[in-house]
């Protein structure tokens, strides 16, 4: 941490993109070798769930996801083929898949640790109230309804009503949440984003790759203005992920790419990053 220069407490921000957080192991792993540690962690959608795990173990987290993701698969988060899928978009009219699968995933691999009082690092999860369009962090609680909140892709989950709110994935407002690191008390960021600068999906072929494009793409812009709000008042490390790749964030075939591709990048950047003060270092 002292080689980079990166002043305490130092936050990283977990940014979303379905199955292609996946990266953000290769990223933490990088990361590890070079001794940069968090102080506070904040994410959203799949990085609040990578972010949840990174805050119970830091210490052991780039092995954790490692495993957690080689047992991932899309029929268990986004489980249900078209004609399920069709079936619950008539009855609920507002999602395609439950998030039954996901739910499951948190409760095995969180082992039991549901509260965010019980983490080890302090953890924030971004989600969006659906009635006021703005952005939440939430930081205390039941730790696993926060997830799925933050995790509610629009059209693919349903929303989650939770302290009082109606909450969609957070991604929507704020998928690589600098100012929510900020608010949180990080003086320095570290943001681990798979889902920009690059990785666009394929041109959509269905509803649900239709609502990830268009929001990944929103995403990415989204992304860049807010780097250039906080950018002049402390120092962003921007770790450049794995290299574009033609699939979808439901795509959960190209882990071990994703991982080792991820690495090798941020890595390489690391390596050759120099830190002198506040600015976008990417």
């Amino acid at each position: 941490m002292d080689e980079i220069g990166l002043p305490g407490p130092v936050g990283f921000v977990m940014g979303g993109g379905g199955s292609l957080g996946a990266a953000q192991v290769g990223m933490l792993r990088a990361l590890a070798d070079r001794g940069v540690r968090p102080d506070v962690v904040v994410g959203t959608s799949v990085g609040s769930v990578n972010g949840a795990l990174l805050a119970l173990d830091p210490g052991n987290a780039a092995g954790r996801l490692d495993a957690v993701w080689h047992r991932m698969t899309r029929a268990k988060v986004f489980p249900g083929g078209p004609i399920a899928q069709l079936s619950r978009l008539r009855k609920h009219r507002n999602h395609l898949f439950p998030n039954t699968g996901l739910a499951e995933v948190l409760a095995t691999e969180l082992a039991g640790v549901d509260d965010f009082a019980h983490l080890t690092l302090p953890f924030g999860a971004v989600a969006v109230d659906a009635v006021t369009g703005q952005p939440v962090l939430i930081t205390e609680g039941p730790l696993t309804p926060a997830i799925l909140a933050s995790a509610a892709i629009p059209g693919i989950y349903p929303p989650v009503h939770h302290q009082g709110r109606v909450l969609y994935d957070g991604g929507v407002v704020a998928n690589v949440p600098v100012r929510q690191a900020l608010a949180a008390g990080a003086k320095s960021l570290v943001v681990l984003d798979c889902a920009f600068p690059g990785h666009l999906p394929r041109v959509p072929e269905t509803l649900a790759d239709a609502v990830l494009f268009w929001a990944t793409l929103s995403m990415r812009t989204q992304a860049t203005l807010e780097c250039e709000l906080v950018a002049d008042r402390v120092p962003i490390l921007y770790l450049p992920g794995a290299p574009v790749r033609n699939l979808t964030p439901l795509d959960f075939g190209h882990t071990d790419v994703l991982i080792e591709s991820a690495y090798l990048s941020s890595s390489k950047f690391l390596d050759n990053v120099q830190v002198t003060g506040p600015g976008l270092y990417t």
